[in-house]
Formats: C-alpha cells, sequence, structure tokens
C-alpha cells in the first residue's frame, strides 16, 4: 500500500525537478489558461497514465478518463452527464483540433462487460451501467469469434470498445459538424501493457494496426 507520505515527497521532487525548471511555464498556463490541442480520453486504470505515455508537457493535453474509456451516445436524460460536459468543453470552449480515445489491455472494465455482469441488473452500484455503453463490442466479438480464446475475446473487445466510442462521439451534433468540416479529427488508439506497443485504428479499412516508430535509441529519455 503507498504511504501518503510517498505521495507528498513525490510532489516535493516534482517541484525541485519539474516545476522549479519550468516556472516560466507553468507561470503562463496559470495566468493565460490552457490551450490544448488535443483531447484525450483514456482508462482510469492506474497503469495507463495519458501524459505519461506520450510524454506531454503541462498544458499539452486535455483529458478525460473513467471506467473502460468510453463515450456515451448523445442524450439529454438524466441530471449528470461528467464525461458528455467534458467533451463538450474541450471541443466548444477550449476548440481542440483532435480527440483520441485510448484503450489498453488488460482492462478490468471490458473484463467486467465480457463477464456479464451488469446483464441481469444485478447490483446497485454504478460499473454495471456504465461499462453496458460498450455492450456492442462484446455482442460483435461474441457473434464474430465464439470459439475463440478468453484472452483474444478481451483484447478485440477492447479494441472494438474503443470504436464503440469513436462512433457515439460522432452523435454530438458539435462534434460532427467539425469532423464534417475538416476541422476536427478523431482517432482510435490501443496501447498494449505487455509490450510496451501503441497500435491506431484505421477506419477506412476498419483495423488496428502497429505503429512503427522505428529502433529506440539507447541512449534515449
Amino acid at each position: 500500500m503507498t504511504n501518503i507520505n510517498e505521495l507528498l515527497q513525490g510532489f516535493h521532487r516534482f517541484r525541485l525537478k519539474n516545476f522549479e525548471p519550468n516556472r516560466e511555464l507553468f507561470n503562463q498556463l496559470a495566468m493565460k489558461g490552457q490551450t490544448p490541442r488535443t483531447l484525450l480520453i483514456g482508462c482510469s486504470d492506474s497503469r495507463v497514465d495519458p501524459a505519461i505515455l506520450t510524454d506531454s508537457a503541462p498544458g499539452a493535453l486535455f483529458v478525460i478518463r473513467n471506467v473502460a474509456n468510453l463515450i456515451p451516445p448523445c442524450e439529454t436524460g438524466g441530471r449528470y452527464h461528467g464525461t458528455s460536459a467534458a467533451v463538450e468543453y474541450a471541443v466548444c470552449n477550449l476548440e481542440v483540433d483532435n480527440i483520441i480515445v485510448l484503450g489498453h489491455s488488460r482492462c478490468g472494465g471490458i473484463n467486467a462487460l465480457l463477464e456479464g455482469y451488469g446483464a441481469n441488473n444485478e447490483g446497485e452500484g454504478y460499473i454495471a451501467p456504465w461499462v453496458q455503453i460498450a455492450a456492442p463490442a462484446r455482442d460483435e466479438v461474441l457473434r464474430r469469434w465464439p470459439d475463440a480464446s478468453r484472452e483474444f475475446k478481451q483484447r478485440a473487445c477492447e479494441r472494438a470498445g474503443v470504436r464503440v466510442s469513436l462512433t457515439n462521439l460522432m452523435t454530438f451534433p458539435f462534434i460532427r459538424q467539425r469532423v464534417e468540416a475538416g476541422s476536427l479529427r478523431l482517432y482510435g488508439w490501443y496501447y498494449d501493457l505487455e509490450n510496451g506497443e501503441l497500435m491506431q485504428y484505421d477506419p477506412d479499412k476498419d483495423r488496428f494496426y502497429d505503429m512503427y516508430f522505428g529502433p529506440i535509441p539507447v541512449d534515449a529519455g
């Protein structure tokens, strides 16, 4: 278990290694506000931190994190729309140029979905109805590969879940209008935890492809 003092010591290191050497940047962000060009929708999983994975500077990303990196379809019922509100703010107020949906391997939310959690309305929590957003992904995988291994189905569903979120993004009128006008671009990414590899979705071919960046220099980092 992480001792809270470890987090405080981590903040102290942040002040020494990041804040002080870049005080001017942080002051500009504080005084002038944020102007990120990319909205990244990632999972709450502690192993998949978008800023760390993309080595991004403060202010570069506007990040939404939730269970299984899901985007619900556009709807106005109910009272609380935290994810949709953040999407609206990033697109309409910050006017980002890009939206990335970042899925990953070993996703607990997708695992719960595949296990049928919430299918029978069991429990009184919030996870079951939330992961049902990706039910079309699960249904597609079970239909196409009924005899595949459990691991194959998990990975296929994780990637299909990214596609579901991309589809749901296009149900928001303010996103569709900008995409069709060419001022906003949508991307689907998939991060392989075990191998440290990144894949990108190609909507024209309906496939994910490895994003190969070449050999890593010996002295990198």
